[in-house]
């Protein structure tokens, strides 16, 4: 059955939400592991979304990439990491990078729990979380693989960076000033999606497979 605009905002917003909330908490907390108290400081390690939501970016720009069907898109407010405070800053900017994309992993994994168990519950709510549990799934990881583009400043762009001799990483990071045009270009010439639909496909099935 076709849903309405309001049942779409009502199945997909509580994973939206916790999907960008989780994975902004994530950094802030690898980051604390290996060193850096920024995030602490400032309050940023937290699952409340208040302190995580941009307007635009968690609510408005999804719900509009939602409603006409393409690769979900959107962004939470970064949570401040000082990497020269890690304790190992090339090294450890890996870890901390990487941890947003691996809590989308493991929250899709939780969603598509929620999927396979929707049947047992009552029968006024078994639809909606089943619902839900899809929703949940495809978000996380369109966001994890999103994230782990190799394009400054996404996880992905950090984790090249990290990987990269000191002689190429440099340079490379650089792109960081560009990254954000060079992402808007490829999602709205549609070129985003078709880089990233194969992928999403890939983990999807691999997701699956373990599930």
């Amino acid at each position: 059955m076709d849903l309405t605009v309001v049942q779409k905002i009502a199945i997909y917003a509580i994973p939206v939400i916790f999907a960008i909330t989780v994975h902004e908490a994530a950094h802030g907390y690898a980051a604390k592991h290996f060193g850096d108290m920024t995030a602490r400081d400032a309050g940023r390690i937290t699952l409340n979304p208040l302190k995580h939501i941009d307007l635009f970016g968690t609510i408005l720009l999804p719900a509009m990439t939602v409603m006409l069907g393409g690769i979900l898109f959107g962004w939470a407010k970064p949570v401040p990491v000082n990497f020269s405070r890690l304790n190992n800053p090339k090294k450890d900017m890996l870890w901390v990078a990487a941890a947003g994309p691996g809590s989308n992993f493991a929250m899709a994994i939780f969603w598509a729990l929620v999927m396979k168990f929707a049947g047992a519950a009552p029968a006024a709510f078994a639809y909606p979380l089943g619902l839900m549990g899809e929703a949940g799934i495809a978000i996380n990881i369109a966001l994890m693989v999103l994230n782990l583009l190799p394009l400054p400043p996404l996880d992905g762009g950090r984790i090249a960076v990290s990987l990269l001799p000191y002689k190429y990483a440099r340079p490379f990071a650089q792109i960081e000033r560009y990254g954000f045009v060079i992402l808007i270009v490829l999602l709205f010439s549609g070129a985003l999606t078709k880089i990233l639909s194969p992928l999403f496909a890939l983990v999807y099935g691999l997701l699956s497979a373990v599930i």
